[in-house]
């Protein structure tokens, strides 16, 4: 089974918060590989492969970063509807509501079809020590739920 991990980490805490997601989800069970990819080298094949996706992103005026929308751009109509199912999850790292990124993000799952299996985790305001252990939770269920088969 494979977890694979979009991401746009441009700073020491994002990119903080990748490993948190990264480590949890390796250490739900040895048969997960979890695949971490910049969002600009992920290409609809990279996603094909995949059983389960996280998309990990920042907020930038006031929706999903450039980097991340262009990832979806450039997957979108080649997958269409090919992955419905996905078991899907994300987390945003906002320095304010984060409700653009949510917004976007949804109509775009939505389109796809896939699963999203937990509410998207929107880190808010400054930096807190909890928000790498929020990310590392959410990480480890889709993990779990994937290894377990509920996703």
């Amino acid at each position: 089974m494979r977890l694979l991990i979009v991401h746009h980490a441009p700073s020491e805490n994002t990119q903080r918060l990748l490993e948190a997601a990264s480590d949890a989800a390796g250490d739900i069970d040895e048969s997960l590989e979890v695949v971490s990819l910049d969002s600009l080298t992920v290409d609809a094949a990279r996603v094909r492969e995949a059983d389960a996706l996280m998309v990990a992103t920042t907020e930038n005026f006031g929706g999903m970063a450039g980097r991340t929308k262009d990832f979806f751009e450039r997957i979108y109509y080649p997958l269409g509807q090919d992955l419905a199912g996905l078991p899907f999850a994300c987390y945003i790292r906002a320095g304010e509501d984060g409700r653009g990124t949510v917004q976007g993000i949804e109509r775009i799952v939505t389109g796809l079809r896939w699963r999203t299996v937990q509410p998207p985790l929107v880190l808010r305001g400054g930096w807190t020590p909890d928000m790498p252990g929020q990310v590392s939770e959410l990480s480890a269920t889709l993990a779990a739920g994937l290894v377990a088969g509920i996703f």
